[in-house]
């Protein structure tokens, strides 16, 4: 099989679809991220990696906090539009119709139409270049119940969606079962 060198690009997909909100001048405000991925379970934490100008990057910085919130299909307008404008210009909270709600974590704003939502407290912020990498230490994270079954998320009931370079893509449905499939090619 051939193969085209494409030059140095950071090309994993999907990318996980995301709202990230902080309090910026006291004001909630939400910013589409598409660069994001889980950083360590112990203690749990994300990544987040936002281009140094964004507006939501200084209530980061301001508050020390954020949320991430893991929006549905249902509101994939609300989260394109949360990424083509800035909260500097408008109220997107507003616009978009958000209720927001806030757990123990000050500054870190959270919508309740979003099925999953994480408070973080920010660990590091690293500059990177063309954007700081936050990471997140996760202190509480909330599900809708209308999305759960037995008591656990259920991905066809949260309906996230991803990113891939100029489109939205539906998760699709599971085809194989992890920490097993991999068993067929030799016990272990």
């Amino acid at each position: 099989m051939s193969k085209k060198k494409m030059g140095p690009q950071p090309m994993l997909w999907p990318h996980p679809t995301v709202l990230v909100g902080a309090d910026v001048d006291g004001k909630p405000d939400f910013a589409a991220v598409a660069w994001t991925g889980v950083a360590a379970s112990t203690p749990p934490a994300i990544s987040i990696a936002l281009q140094h100008p964004r507006y939501s990057l200084k209530g980061i910085r301001q508050n020390l906090t954020f949320s991430v919130n893991i929006p549905s299909r249902e509101l994939v307008r609300e989260t394109d539009y949360c990424g083509l404008i800035s909260g500097a210009k408008t109220d997107k909270v507003r616009d978009c119709r958000f209720k927001v709600f806030y757990g123990k974590t000050a500054g870190a704003p959270l919508i309740e139409q979003c099925p999953i939502n994480l408070e973080c407290e920010v660990l590091h912020i690293l500059n990177m270049g063309s954007h700081a990498l936050v990471i997140g230490k996760v202190v509480e994270t909330h599900v809708s119940e209308d999305c759960l079954t037995d008591g656990q998320p259920d991905m066809n009931k949260v309906k996230p969606f991803t990113f891939v370079p100029g489109k939205y893509y539906a998760i699709g449905d599971a085809f194989a079962d992890a920490f097993s499939v991999g068993k067929e090619i030799k016990k272990v």
